[in-house]
């Protein structure tokens, strides 16, 4: 009798977990819309999302909508097999990632995110004033200091333009590493603050970072930016995407976007915006915005695959 009843647990087990590993692979359940983010913090990006989320869910009822949820993701290659499988309908990132998204899993531009009033900005390679460097054209045999690798500002897009211009980078095992002669060499400070202080400080020899970073005191001090000059600029490109699965049903993608455009119009809408990484409004992408964001894709995919 209690070999029977072994016998029963495990088939009963066996039938669980199948259908726990269907449910994660079909996709969500009905009527949930799922809101992703790549985060290195949680618990803060939750709070950011989940008040926007709160927002969206009631007002899409007429397409079956009736709950939210939010799955974060460690990386991009998790955040597309999320959308791959269907788990994730909705993420949104800066442009760099966003491409990576779309190259990797087939995620689709939904719209623009206007952020503190700033739809684009670009990239602002700067260097000290007293050094050897005062154009992009000497920077061979020098070193530059990128933010993150995930960053699209501090990475993405100035490592794309410097591989345009023909110079291959190569990455530093510290700011006393020998750099190969026709080669730039790179370092992450992971901070803009860092990136202002290094090259301040000698410790690289070019620095870059956003545009709206270079004129904010709290990431380029006043007294370090009186002693560096910019030596070259980016053209602009979208700062934000809201990014939704290839598969994600088309009348939930076409109300989910109809929502966010009315948004910023909404007084119920404000506090949700504001929590929302400060978005003041979302926004079509336009077919300029789109031919930028197919030379970042372009872009992204060439650093992955010379420099990474």
């Amino acid at each position: 009798m209690a070999s029977l009843r072994r016998i029963a647990l495990l088939i009963f087990l066996a039938l669980a977990t199948a259908t726990a590993s269907h449910s994660a692979i079909a996709g969500n359940a009905p009527g949930v819309l799922v809101l992703g983010r790549i985060s290195d913090d949680p618990k803060t990006h939750y709070e950011q999302l989940k008040a926007l989320l709160d927002y969206v869910v009631p007002r899409m009822r007429d397409v079956g909508i009736t709950e939210g949820r939010i799955l974060m993701a460690k990386d991009s290659h998790q955040m597309a097999s999320y959308l791959r499988r269907g788990r994730v309908d909705w993420v949104t990132e800066t442009t760099g990632t966003a491409m990576l998204l779309q190259r990797n899993a087939g995620a689709r531009p939904l719209l623009l995110t206007e952020r503190d009033g700033a739809s684009h900005y670009h990239s602002v390679f700067f260097a000290r004033r007293d050094g050897n460097v005062h154009s992009l054209d000497q920077l061979a045999g020098h070193s530059i200091a990128f933010q993150r690798p995930t960053s699209t500002s501090a990475y993405f897009v100035p490592a794309a333009e410097l591989l345009t211009r023909g110079l291959p980078l190569e990455i530093l095992l510290s700011p006393e590493d020998t750099i190969e002669p026709g080669s730039v060499g790179y370092l992450f400070a992971w901070s803009e603050l860092n990136i202002s202080t290094w090259v301040h400080k000698g410790l690289a020899d070019v620095g870059v970072m956003s545009n709206l970073d270079w004129n904010n005191p709290k990431r380029m001090p006043p007294a370090f930016r009186d002693d560096l000059m910019v030596i070259g600029e980016t053209t602009d490109y979208p700062r934000a995407i809201e990014m939704v699965r290839s598969n994600l049903d088309p009348r939930v993608e076409a109300r989910l976007r109809e929502v966010l455009l009315d948004a910023a119009g909404d007084p119920e809408a404000g506090d949700a915006l504001l929590r929302f990484f400060n978005t003041t409004r979302f926004m079509p992408v336009d077919p300029d915005s789109r031919r930028t964001l197919d030379r970042i894709s372009e872009g992204v995919a060439r650093v992955r695959a010379e420099v990474e």
